[in-house]
């Protein structure tokens, strides 16, 4: 069976910060085909999602399929506040590299 990776389909794959205690994950789809085929896959699920980052999918507190944008959504609740004093939340800039490498069945 053929498979190609999720960072060969996606055209973006970015963290971004969605308030000092929730981070955004997209995933940017370089055409409606590649955005439909990995949707209608279930390799990209709140549950797929939860398991690769090791947390308790409680904290995937939104995950949207959004096509006008051929993008998939997830935001995650921070362990502690972006900001706080002490805070060491890397969470963002650290881990979204294991979405990269999800293989994706093309057959």
């Amino acid at each position: 069976m053929a498979t190609r990776t999720l960072a060969e389909l996606a055209k973006t794959i970015r963290s971004k910060n969605a308030g000092t205690d929730r981070i955004t994950f997209d995933v940017v789809f370089h055409t409606r085909d590649d955005y439909e085929h990995v949707k209608n896959s279930g390799v990209l699920t709140r549950e797929t999602v939860a398991a690769l980052f090791k947390v308790d999918d409680a904290r995937i507190v939104d995950f949207v399929n959004f096509d006008p944008a051929y993008a998939i959504k997830f935001t995650f609740a921070r362990p502690q506040p972006s900001g706080s004093p002490g805070e060491g939340d890397v969470f963002g800039c650290q881990q979204y590299p294991p979405l990269l490498d999800i293989l994706v069945p093309m057959d």
